[in-house]
């Protein structure tokens, strides 16, 4: 991570990389494997081999990745893949959604069954239940998600849904992170 939160990175050089990972994630990996051709070329060219080496890897990894796409979707499935970044403070959940053997940017449910099987997974999986979750907005099946999470906790479990003050700022940072995946 080039540390945009940090300013190590300036906001056009940070949204020009998210653009092309936006890119290569919706299948455009023609142009990430010709710009990192190119450098390969001009680190070899400047005698500089072991950056043309790592060049040359991701190079073969982009062309696996393509592969292992051409795989998925050619199978017509309808998938859900899940996946996690987790750093010290903070974790990211990232689904994509396979319909038909394509991605797609949206799906049909509401974003309340969205926050509804996340949080069944989230706390399925942890022996620590906290007293409070914080939401942005309603989640589908709330009583039965609170009263199984209660049970597990031992004691009762709230969801919370902050408009004001600090804890509104806190779930608007929080909101504010995940969109910069």
């Amino acid at each position: 991570c080039p540390a945009p939160c940090q300013g190590h990175v300036k906001k056009e050089e940070y949204r020009a990389d998210f653009e092309r990972a936006l890119k290569f994630l919706l299948g455009d990996t023609k142009s990430v494997l010709k710009e990192l051709e190119e450098k390969m070329q001009r680190a070899a060219a400047e005698m500089n081999f072991e950056e043309a080496a790592t060049y040359r890897d991701l190079i073969q990894s982009v062309r696996q990745v393509t592969e292992r796409q051409k795989i998925t979707s050619e199978d017509f499935e309808d998938r859900d893949i899940v996946a996690m970044a987790r750093g010290k403070e903070d974790a990211v959940v990232q689904v994509f959604f396979i319909r038909g053997g394509k991605m797609t940017g949206t799906n049909e449910e509401t974003e309340g069954a969205v926050l509804s099987a996340f949080i069944k997974q989230m706390y399925a999986g942890t022996p620590y239940i906290p007293k409070e979750i914080w939401l942005e907005q309603e989640v589908e099946d709330a009583d039965a998600i609170l009263e199984w999470l209660s049970a597990k906790r031992g004691h009762k479990v709230y969801f919370r849904y902050p408009q004001r003050g600090q804890k509104e700022r806190m779930l608007e940072l929080a909101k504010k992170n995940a969109r910069m995946v």
